[in-house]
C-alpha cells in the first residue's frame, strides 16, 4: 500500500485526450474500525471517441465492487492500483467503485491519529501528489478537474470538514458537503474528529479554525492573531486580484502528524498542528506562521482556481504562493520585514539546492518531470525559494502594475481551468512591452546561481569606480549600496548612496563611477532584490568584519551574512572566522531573524560539519558567549514588527528566547543546564522553562550523558501529549549508551515498522550526535544497508524522512562518502530516497572540501 504508484506524463496526456470528467460523488464511511474506512466513488465522465481504453486509479485494502454503466467489473482486474476501462463507447459513462481503504500513519491518503493525551481520534486526507486513490477512485491527474460532491459517515460526536461547507444530514453522524466548483483530485479534502473549533464570518463567508481537543486551550489563546492575519491577507488579495475568492468558505484545520507545513485544499487548508503554539515562541516564528497562512491563501488563486496542467509547472503553484505570501504579509499585517527572514531562511535553501547535482530549472521542460515520482522530488528549494526569488526580481524588472495586470488577465482567461508556463507568459506579454519570454528563458529554464563580484579601483582621473564582474547568464536589476563609517563612531555605518542598476546577461560587467572618497563598504545586491551570490572586495570585508552590526537595515545585514555564509561553503572563509564574526556582532543585533539564521548556520554547519575537535569546542564556546550576552542584554528588539507577546510573557524577548535555545544546544558542560533544570527557569530574569525548553534542555543533557532513561520517562509522564512522546523519542535516541542506540535503530529500521512519520523523524533527529562518533561508528554501514529496504516497504514519506534525518551526517569522512556512493550505484532505490541521498552526499563532499581547505 505504501509504495507510490507512478503515472507518467505521456499516460496523463493520452488520458486527457480521450476522457473528460464531469463530476465525483464520494461517500466515505469512517465507522469501519481502526484499520480501514469505506469509500464509494461514483464518477461521471465522457469518452471523447469510440473504442477508448483507459483506467482509473484506486489503491484499496479490498476492492468490494466495481460497475461501469451498471455492468460489473471483475475486482480481479485491479492491478498495481489501476482498474482498466476497456472499449468505451463515445459519450457519457458512470463508474461506481466500492472499496475498503487503508488508514495511514505516514501522512499519505487518509491519515488516522489517536491522541495519547485523551484518546480522541482524528482523520484527515492528504491527496497530493498521487495519493487521492488511497481515498477514492479517480482519474488522478491535475488537468482532469471536476465538481466534487462529498458525504461522510462518522462517529456522532465528530465534526466533519470538507472543501465545501459541511452540514449534518438527518440524525447521527451523517454529513454532506456542499458541491465544489471544478477542482483537481489532489486537493480534494476531508478532515474529521472531535475538533475544538473557533468560527467566525468575514466578507460574508464562514471562516473557521480547528484543532484536536487537547490543543483547544492553545487555539483559544492564538485565535485572535490567526484570524487577524487571515482577514488581513484575505482583504489584501481582494484588493490586488480582480477575481474574488472562488469557494464558499475558508476553514483552516491544524492536524497532527502532517508531513508538510500545510496543504492548499480549496476551502479547507490543512496545517501541521505545531503551528498552534503551546510554548513561548519568537516573533519570527509568529511571522513564519503568518507567512504560511498567506502562502496557502494565495493558492486559492494560484493552484486551485487556475491549476497546473502537469507537474513540470509546480512553480506556477509554489513559487507564486511563496512570493505572494511574503509580499502580502509585508503589505497587510504587522510583519513588515518578512523579506529579511526570507533572505536568511528560504533563500539560502534555494541557493544550496541550486548548487547540487539534483538541481533543475524553476520551470523544467517536458522531459524534466516524466512522472509523478519525479514530481515529488521537485517540491524543493528550487520550486519554492528560487522561484519566489525569480518572481521578486521579475516584479522589480517589470514593475508591479504590469505584473499584477498580467496575473489578473491570467486568472480571467483560465478560471477553473489549467494553464502552462506558455499561457502565463502570454498573459504577462499582453500586460507589458518588455521581453518576458526572453526573461523567462534566462531565469526559469536555466539552473545554477550567478555570482556578482565587485572590484573597486581608482581611475586615471582619480575617481573611484566599482566594476561588478558578473559570473552567469541572467540579467539582474539590483541596488548597489555605498556606505561610510560614521565620523564620530567607526562602528556605525552610514548610507552615502544607493544606486539602482541593470547588470547585463551573458557574463557582462557593470561599471559605476563614484564621486568623492572611496566608500568603506560597497554592497552589491543591497536590499536583496535579485537571486545571486555576492562577494565583498577586501576593503569592504574588513569594514563589515569590524562594523557589521552597525550597518543600517536588517535586510542589508542579511545580504552580508549570506555572503559570508556562502564564502564558508565555498572554502573562501574559514568556518571558525565566521563564528568569530558572529561572536563580535550578534550581541548587538536587534533583528531576531538575523540572529536565528546566523546561529543556525554557525551551529548546524560550521561547528557540527566543518570543524573538528578543539576548533569545534572553541566554536561552541564562542556561540555560547554570544547567547550569554544576548541573555544579559535585557528586552531586545525583535525585527518583524510588533511585540513578542508569548515570549515576553514567558520572561524574555524573541532575541532572548533564541539565545536560550542556542545556549542549550551549544553547551558542552552539563552543570549549568542541570542548575537551570532544577530551578525550572533561566536565572537572571530569563524565561520559565516551558514544555519546549524543558524538552530541548533534556535532549542536550541526554547527549552529554547527564540524564538517563528514568529522567526521560518522568518527563514523559509529566507531558503525556503527542509532542511529549516525540520529544521523548528524540531524547531516548540521544542517550550515549549502546542499549539506547540499538533500541532506537530497531525502532526505526526493524521489521515492526511501528513508528509513525513523526516518531520516526524524532528518533532519527536524536540518534546521530557529533559528540558520540565512537559509539555510533558501526551504524554508518548499517544505515546504507537498512535504509534501502525500509524505503521500499514503507513508501515515499518515510523514504524522504530517512534520507533527510537518519543519514549519518555526523560522520564527515571519506569512508561515509564511499559507502554512500556505493549505495547509490547499487540501483533499486526509490526516487524519494535517491534524491535525498544524492543531496546528502553532495553536502558531505562540500564539508570535506571545507575541512581540507582549513586543515
Amino acid at each position: 500500500m505504501a509504495r507510490m504508484v507512478v503515472l507518467t506524463r505521456v499516460e496523463a496526456q493520452e488520458r486527457a485526450r480521450v476522457v473528460a470528467v464531469r463530476g465525483y460523488a464520494v461517500d466515505l464511511d469512517l465507522t469501519r474500525g481502526e484499520d480501514v474506512f469505506g469509500s464509494t466513488s461514483v464518477v461521471r465522465f465522457a469518452a471523447l471517441e469510440s473504442g477508448v481504453d483507459t483506467f482509473v486509479e484506486v489503491r484499496p485494502s479490498r476492492l468490494v465492487r466495481a460497475e461501469l454503466d451498471g455492468v460489473a467489473i471483475d475486482p480481479g482486474e485491479l492491478c498495481a492500483g489501476r482498474l482498466p476501462l476497456r472499449g468505451l463507447a463515445a459519450g457519457e459513462h458512470e463508474l461506481r467503485v466500492e472499496a475498503l481503504m487503508p488508514y495511514s500513519r505516514l501522512g499519505e491518503g487518509m491519515h488516522r491519529f489517536t491522541d495519547p493525551e485523551d484518546g480522541c481520534t482524528y482523520v484527515y486526507t492528504q491527496c497530493c501528489v498521487a495519493d487521492a486513490p488511497l481515498v477514492f477512485a479517480c482519474f488522478d491527474q491535475p488537468d482532469l478537474k471536476a465538481e466534487f460532491r462529498v458525504s461522510v459517515t462518522a462517529p456522532e460526536e465528530w465534526t466533519v470538514l470538507g472543501n465545501g461547507v459541511a452540514a449534518r444530514s438527518g440524525r447521527g453522524g451523517r454529513w454532506v458537503c456542499a458541491p465544489t466548483p471544478p477542482i483537481s483530485t489532489y486537493v480534494m479534502a476531508v478532515a474529521a474528529g472531535p475538533f475544538h473549533s473557533v468560527r467566525t464570518e468575514h466578507a460574508g463567508l464562514p471562516f473557521g479554525l480547528h484543532v484536536r481537543r487537547s490543543l483547544g486551550a492553545y487555539l483559544e489563546a492564538e485565535a485572535a492573531e490567526l484570524l487577524e492575519v487571515t482577514r488581513r491577507c484575505f482583504d489584501r488579495y481582494h484588493e490586488i486580484f480582480d477575481e474574488p475568492y472562488p469557494f464558499d468558505s475558508y476553514d483552516q484545520a491544524f492536524v497532527p502528524e502532517f508531513n508538510s507545513w500545510a496543504m492548499e485544499n480549496p476551502g479547507l487548508v490543512t496545517f501541521r498542528d505545531e503551528l498552534v503554539f503551546r510554548s513561548a515562541v519568537t516573533d519570527t516564528e509568529r511571522q513564519t506562521r503568518a507567512m504560511v497562512i498567506a502562502h496557502e491563501m494565495a493558492h486559492m488563486w494560484f493552484g486551485d482556481l487556475v491549476t497546473l496542467r502537469w507537474w513540470d509547472d509546480i512553480w506556477l503553484n509554489e513559487s507564486f504562493a511563496e512570493y505572494m505570501g511574503y509580499q502580502v504579509l509585508s503589505e497587510a499585517t504587522r510583519f513588515t520585514d518578512t523579506w529579511t527572514d526570507f533572505a536568511l531562511e528560504r533563500k539560502c535553501w534555494g541557493y544550496d539546492a541550486d548548487e547540487r547535482p539534483s538541481t533543475h530549472p524553476v520551470a523544467p521542460d517536458q522531459d524534466g518531470v516524466p512522472d509523478t515520482a519525479a514530481a515529488m522530488g521537485n517540491f524543493d528549494g528550487i520550486s519554492y525559494a528560487k522561484g519566489a526569488s525569480a518572481l521578486r526580481q521579475l516584479v522589480v524588472w517589470l514593475g508591479e502594475e504590469s505584473f499584477l495586470a498580467g496575473i489578473n488577465g491570467h486568472f480571467a482567461r483560465h478560471r477553473f481551468g489549467n494553464a502552462t508556463l506558455a499561457d502565463f507568459l502570454d498573459s504577462l506579454a499582453r500586460a507589458s512591452e518588455r521581453d518576458v519570454r526572453g526573461w523567462a528563458e534566462s531565469w526559469l529554464r536555466t539552473t545554477g546561481v550567478d555570482t556578482l563580484v565587485p572590484r573597486v579601483g581608482e581611475s586615471e582621473a582619480r575617481q573611484w569606480y566599482v566594476d561588478v564582474e558578473h559570473r552567469g547568464d541572467r540579467p539582474h536589476r539590483l541596488a548597489v549600496g555605498l556606505y561610510d563609517r560614521a565620523p564620530a563612531d567607526g562602528s556605525r555605518l552610514v548610507l552615502r548612496e544607493r544606486l539602482e542598476r541593470d547588470v547585463p546577461s551573458g557574463g557582462g560587467r557593470l561599471t559605476v563611477t563614484l564621486e568623492g572618497p572611496r566608500p568603506d563598504l560597497v554592497l552589491v545586491n543591497d536590499l536583496d532584490w535579485t537571486y545571486a551570490k555576492v562577494r565583498l572586495d577586501p576593503v569592504s570585508w574588513g569594514t563589515v568584519r569590524a562594523s557589521l552590526s552597525g550597518l543600517p537595515g536588517q535586510l542589508s545585514r542579511a545580504v552580508v551574512w549570506n555572503a559570508a555564509r556562502d564564502m564558508v561553503r565555498e572554502a573562501e572563509l574559514g568556518p571558525l572566522e565566521f563564528v568569530r564574526t558572529a561572536r563580535a556582532h550578534l550581541p548587538y543585533e536587534t533583528d531576531n531573524a538575523v540572529v536565528q539564521g546566523v546561529l543556525a548556520f554557525a551551529r548546524g554547519h560550521a561547528a557540527d560539519r566543518y570543524l573538528v575537535d578543539a576548533e569545534r569546542t572553541e566554536a561552541l564556546g564562542l556561540l555560547g558567549e554570544v547567547c550569554r550576552e544576548l541573555l544579559g542584554s535585557g528586552e531586545g528588539g525583535d525585527g518583524g514588527g510588533g511585540g513578542d507577546q508569548a515570549a515576553t510573557a514567558a520572561g524574555g524577548s524573541g532575541l532572548r528566547l533564541t539565545a536560550v535555545r542556542y545556549f542549550i544546544d551549544c553547551a558542552t558542560d552539563p552543570e549549568e543546564l542541570l542548575a537551570w533544570r532544577a530551578a525550572g527557569r533561566v536565572p537572571g530574569g530569563g524565561p520559565v522553562l516551558d514544555a519546549e525548553l524543558r524538552w530541548r534542555l533534556l535532549r542536550r543533557l541526554a547527549v552529554l550523558g547527564a540524564v538517563d532513561a528514568v529522567d526521560i520517562d518522568e518527563a514523559c509522564a509529566a507531558d503525556p501529549s503527542a509532542r511529549g512522546a516525540e520529544a521523548a523519542a528524540r531524547c531516548r535516541a540521544a542517550l550515549p549508551s549502546a542499549a539506547a542506540k540499538e533500541a532506537a535503530w530497531e525502532a526505526m529500521f526493524g521489521p515492526a515498522d511501528a513508528l509513525s512519520n513523526y516518531l520516526f523523524t524524532a528518533t532519527a533527529q536524536g540518534f546521530w550526535q557529533p559528540e558520540q562518533r565512537e559509539l555510533l561508528r558501526g551504524y554508518v554501514a548499517r544505515f546504507f544497508a537498512d535504509v534501502v529496504p525500509l524505503a521500499e516497504r514503507r513508501g515515499p514519506a518515510l523514504a524522504e524522512a530517512a534520507g533527510r534525518y537518519a543519514f549519518p551526517a555526523a560522520f564527515v569522512d571519506e569512508e561515509t562518502l564511499a559507502r554512500g556512493e556505493e549505495c547509490l550505484a547499487s540501483g533499486g532505490l526509490v526516487p524519494a530516497l535517491r534524491r535525498h541521498l544524492e543531496d546528502q552526499l553532495d553536502e558531505l563532499r562540500r564539508a570535506l572540501g571545507v575541512r581540507a581547505a582549513v586543515a
